[in-house]
C-alpha cells in the first residue's frame, strides 16, 4: 500500500500546533512538528517530506526566510505557508520564492485539507518514479514489450532532455500522464517543479486565473492576488492534460505565453518572464479540430515539436499478459492476495478484448477480479462478470431520487457496482451544486452561502464536476 504522507508542521503557538497535529494524523497523515524556523529548516533539510506546512511569524527564521532558504535545497518540496491578512504581500512574495501555496487567518479545516491534498499529490508526482517496461510493484511504471510500446521509449529517451514542447497523443486510458511525467523525471528539470493541469476538468471561467494568476479585483470573488501555474512552475515543467478542450479564447493568451516566454495576470499590467518546458496531451484529433476552426493551427505547431503516439491496448495484444503480471502483484498484497494466480485461458481471453478504456481498464478490472476471486486463481468468468456489467444508470435529476436509489441498489446486486453510495454522493452533489450555481446566476459566493459551504469547497466542487458557472446560469434562464 502506498505510505502516508509525511508533512513537517512548523508553528510556535502550541495550541495550534497540537490542532493541526491531530487533525492532519486523523487524515492519515504522519505528522513532525517543529516550534522554530531555524528547526523546522533544518528537519526539512535533512529528512524526507511530502509537504512543509509553516507558519510565518515565529521565532529563530520566519517563514519567508524558511521558504527562501528551503526552496534553493529542495526546489520539488511543497511549502504551504499560514499567514494572517495583514500579511498577505509577504504571503504572495513566498508564492513567488518557490512556496506551493498560502493561506489565510483565519481559514476553515476544509480548505487546509484540500489544499494539503494537492500538493502531497503534486509533490509525488514530482518525487515517486515512472519505470519504463515492467518496474517495481507498487510504483507506477509504462509497461509492455511491443513494437509500439518500444518506439514510445526510444521517443521518450531521445526527447526527454531536449528543451523542446512535446504532444503527447492517445486515447484515454493509455499512460499519457505517465509518459509526461517520464519526460520530466529524465530531463534536466527534474530538479525543479511539475505541475499537472486538467484543463477539462477545470471551467473557462477559472481557468485562465488558474494558469496566468490574477490580481486583487480582477474579478468577482478576486480579494487576493494569486500565482497562476506559469509562474509557480517557471524554471521547470507544466504539463497541460487534455489541451484540446481550450477554449479559444485561452487558446490565444496560451499561444502568446509560448511565443514571448512571458505572462500578464488576470487583470494585470506587469509583464513577467516565465521559463517552462510545456508538455501536452490529448485524446482529441486535432487536426479535425483545426478543419472546424475548433483549436488554432499556429497553437498546435507550437505544442507539437515532437509528438508522441500511444498506442491503444487493442493493437498491442501480446501487452496484457505483461500488464496483467505487473498489476497482480501490484494490488496483490493490498487486497490480501499474497499469490495472486490468474487462468492461462483468462490471459488469452484478455487479449481478444477490444479495452476502450485501455490499460486503466483493464487495470481496473484485474483489481475488481482479485477482489472477487478472494485469493483464489482467476478465471474468464471472473472477467466476464465484470466486463459485461452495465453501469449506465440515469442521473438523479433525470428521475426520482426513489427511483435512482433503487437503480443503483439493484445494479449492484446484480454485481454490476460496488460503489453505489459513492456514485449516488456524486450525482446528487453535482445536482445540488449545478443548480445552486445556476439560480445564482454564476455567482459563487452567493451559492456558497445558500449551501452552507467555503466559497473554496464552492470552487473545488465546480471543477470536480466541471460546472461553468456561466453556462449553467444561462442553462437556468432558456
Amino acid at each position: 500500500m502506498t505510505n502516508p504522507p509525511k508533512v513537517l508542521l512548523i508553528e510556535d503557538d502550541a495550541s495550534a500546533a497540537q490542532a493541526l497535529d491531530q487533525v492532519l494524523a486523523g487524515e492519515g497523515m504522519d505528522v513532525a512538528t517543529a516550534n522554530r524556523g531555524d528547526d523546522g529548516l533544518k528537519l526539512a533539510e535533512q529528512g524526507t517530506y511530502d509537504l512543509v506546512l509553516t507558519d510565518f511569524k515565529m521565532p529563530g527564521l520566519n517563514g519567508l526566510d524558511l521558504i527562501k532558504q528551503l526552496h534553493k535545497s529542495k526546489p520539488r518540496l511543497p511549502i504551504i505557508l499560514m499567514t494572517a491578512h495583514g500579511t498577505t504581500e509577504t504571503a504572495i512574495e513566498a508564492t513567488k520564492l518557490g512556496a506551493y501555496d498560502y493561506l489565510l487567518k483565519p481559514f476553515e479545516m476544509e480548505e487546509l485539507l484540500t489544499l494539503l491534498r494537492k500538493a502531497i499529490s503534486s509533490s509525488r508526482l514530482m518525487t515517486e518514479p515512472v519505470e519504463i517496461q515492467e518496474g517495481t510493484p507498487g510504483r507506477d511504471a509504462i509497461v509492455g514489450n511491443s513494437r509500439g510500446m518500444q518506439a514510445v521509449y526510444k521517443e521518450i529517451g531521445r526527447v526527454a532532455a531536449k528543451p523542446v514542447n512535446v504532444l503527447i497523443r492517445g486515447e484515454t486510458g493509455t499512460g499519457k500522464e505517465l509518459v509526461a511525467r517520464a519526460l520530466y523525471q529524465y530531463s534536466d528539470r527534474a530538479k525543479q517543479a511539475f505541475i499537472a493541469v486538467n484543463c477539462a476538468a477545470i471551467p473557462e471561467t477559472l481557468l485562465e486565473s488558474e494558469l496566468f494568476g490574477h490580481e486583487r479585483g480582477a474579478f468577482t470573488g478576486a480579494d487576493a492576488r494569486r500565482i497562476g501555474r506559469f509562474e509557480q512552475a517557471s524554471g521547470g515543467t507544466l504539463f497541460l492534460d487534455e489541451i484540446g478542450d481550450l477554449s479559444l479564447n485561452t487558446q490565444a493568451k496560451l499561444l502568446r505565453v509560448l511565443q514571448e516566454k512571458c505572462i500578464q495576470r488576470l487583470g494585470g499590467k506587469e509583464t513577467i518572464p516565465v521559463d517552462v518546458r510545456v508538455l501536452t496531451a490529448t485524446h482529441r484529433e486535432l487536426e479535425k479540430a483545426i478543419q472546424e476552426k475548433q483549436f488554432r493551427e499556429d497553437l498546435y505547431y507550437r505544442l507539437s515539436v515532437v509528438v508522441i503516439n500511444l498506442p491503444p491496448l487493442r493493437q498491442r495484444p501480446e501487452d496484457v499478459s505483461v500488464l496483467a503480471k505487473f498489476f497482480l502483484q501490484k494490488y496483490g498484497s493490498e487486497l490480501g492476495a499474497t499469490a495472486p494466480a490468474i487462468q492461462p485461458e483468462a490471459i488469452e481471453w484478455l487479449q481478444r478484448q477490444h479495452w476502450p478504456g485501455n490499460v486503466r481498464q483493464l487495470e481496473n478490472a484485474l483489481r475488481k477480479a482479485l477482489l472477487q476471486a478472494r485469493g483464489y486463481t482467476i478465471t474468464i468468468e471472473d472477467f466476464q462478470t465484470i466486463l459485461s456489467a452495465n453501469t449506465t444508470v440515469p442521473a438523479p435529476g433525470q428521475q426520482p431520487l426513489s427511483a435512482y436509489v433503487s437503480e443503483l441498489l439493484m445494479a449492484a446486486k446484480r454485481g454490476e457496482l460496488d460503489d453505489a453510495l459513492a456514485k449516488l454522493t456524486q450525482s446528487c452533489e453535482r445536482e445540488i451544486f449545478g443548480q445552486a450555481i445556476a439560480l445564482a446566476k454564476g455567482n459563487q459566493a452567493q451559492a456558497a452561502r445558500w449551501l452552507g459551504v467555503s466559497r473554496l469547497t464552492m470552487r473545488e466542487k465546480l471543477l470536480q464536476f466541471g460546472l461553468h458557472p456561466t453556462q449553467e446560469a444561462q442553462n437556468e434562464t432558456n
